[in-house]
């Protein structure tokens, strides 16, 4: 079964296309199924954050349409995303869904809410059906894998997200926060984490609103703010000098023609928005405004460049881990594979054992019962023989990524090659079996880039 990934992310699009292909919550199960009808596809699995739209599936050889599944599902026309996608296959993709899940791709490189995301795509394919034993295999290595890299670097010592990033952002577009009133839209995870860094700094005041209230009133007892209704969010962010959003509402929370009410009555004092949700809580035209500062997640980036180039370092030893625990999957995924071809290969040489039994049985029946076994015995024997010589080979050639190799083998015996080998290897030919796994890596073309 061949493994295929396609998407986009923030590295090849930007947040005002990024938020038009972004499954909400609610209906990734629904999404999740319909990728599953989708010609070929056998398995699938959707990863939807807020930098990242991502469609995992194990699929025929033939590459499913998944511009064409993206546009009908969200009503948008195909040559508005089509040069932002990227696509992998196979051990490529592997690579990629392990370098995510370990935050090697992430806008804050070692951030750890990305694993918890890619978790509950995977629960969520689970909850519908749409897993079987190769998005298992896959996706239950990225999960070792991501453990691995954290276990074994540093890159995700003092945890980083994408909230304290904007907070950082905050800092050096303002300065300091002391005797700032701060509002924080939408009390969830990420809303939580920029409220509690908030509170470091001293700022006179923060307000948390969320669209349930008892939400909100639970995180400010716990970090010492005030909760205020979602319906009074704009009058708050009137009074306040910073305004962090991240609710997940459908459609702007504040609107250009909202500038009037958000100004009036603030003399020369500027607000500043961080819009850190996507689809977006902010209106882009609001920054048009006098006064009116608005910075979205893909603003971010510069901040985010300086912890990624603190870690270097932790970040080639997390590329290395990712790059040996995805040959290690591709071996596992190419030998359970080609299970069905040498059980094929055993079967012909069954089949032909017998065949020749059968057309020489008028000529044994002068044998006595005792010599006829003997030479079904020794007949078995050759068979077995010439079987362990074939199915090595047919390991190693697989092993190898030797395509050409087994395809020989297969149409010699009249089975089906392994699916993985028809649809070619990915991107490269990353199975050379080598005693020296560092070797290995250097010499099997896989992808390797150390950001």
């Amino acid at each position: 079964m061949r493994i295929v990934l396609a998407g986009i992310s923030h590295r090849t699009a930007p947040v005002t296309l990024r938020e038009q292909l972004t499954v909400a919550p609610a209906r990734l199960a629904d999404a999740t199924q319909k990728l599953l009808c989708l010609p070929g596809v056998r398995e699938a699995m959707i990863l939807s954050t807020c930098n990242r739209t991502e469609l995992t599936v194990a699929c025929d050889p033939q590459t499913p349409d998944f511009s064409r599944f993206l546009a009908e599902f969200f009503g948008i026309a195909e040559t508005q995303f089509l040069g932002h996608m990227y696509s992998y296959n196979n051990i490529d993709a592997a690579q990629h869904l392990f370098r995510v899940a370990s935050s090697l791709d992430s806008l804050v490189l070692g951030e750890p809410q990305i694993l918890g995301q890619v978790k509950t795509a995977y629960a969520i394919a689970c909850s519908v059906g749409a897993v079987g034993s190769n998005l298992q295999l896959l996706s239950q290595s990225a999960f070792a894998t991501a453990k691995k890299v954290r276990s074994e670097t540093r890159i995700g010592s003092a945890p980083i997200s994408v909230a304290s990033v904007a907070v950082d952002l905050i800092g050096k577009v303002i300065g300091s926060l002391r005797g700032r009133r701060i509002l924080v839209a939408g009390a969830g995870k990420i809303g939580g984490l920029a409220a509690a860094r908030l509170m470091r700094h001293g700022p006179e005041s923060v307000a948390i609103a969320s669209r349930r209230f008892e939400n909100a009133l639970d995180l400010a007892a716990q970090l010492g703010g005030h909760a205020i209704h979602f319906e009074s969010v704009r009058s708050a962010a009137a009074e306040a000098d910073v305004v962090i959003t991240s609710t997940g509402t459908s459609g702007y929370l504040f609107r250009r023609e909202d500038a009037g009410e958000l100004m009036h009555a603030r003399t020369s004092r500027p607000l500043f928005f961080v819009d850190i949700a996507v689809p977006r809580d902010v209106d882009p035209e609001l920054r048009r405004e006098q006064g009116i500062f608005v910075y979205d997640i893909d603003s971010l980036q510069s901040v985010s460049s300086v912890h990624r180039n603190t870690r270097s370092c932790e970040a080639e030893k997390a590329e290395m881990i990712v790059a040996q625990e995805a040959i290690r999957y591709q071996r596992r995924a190419v030998a359970r594979d080609i299970a069905p071809t040498i059980r094929g290969v055993q079967a012909a040489m069954e089949a032909l054992t017998q065949t020749e039994l059968r057309r020489s049985q008028s000529r044994l029946r002068g044998l006595t019962p005792d010599q006829q076994n003997a030479i079904r015995y020794i007949l078995g024997g050759v068979t077995n023989k010439i079987l362990h010589s074939m199915i090595r080979c047919v390991k190693q050639a697989a092993a190898n990524g030797d395509s050409e190799a087994v395809g020989t083998i297969c149409a010699l015996l009249g089975v089906s090659p392994p699916s993985l080998l028809q649809a070619g290897g990915g991107d490269s030919d990353p199975l050379a079996m080598d005693n020296d796994l560092a070797g290995t890596i250097a010499s099997s073309g896989i992808r390797y880039t150390a950001t």
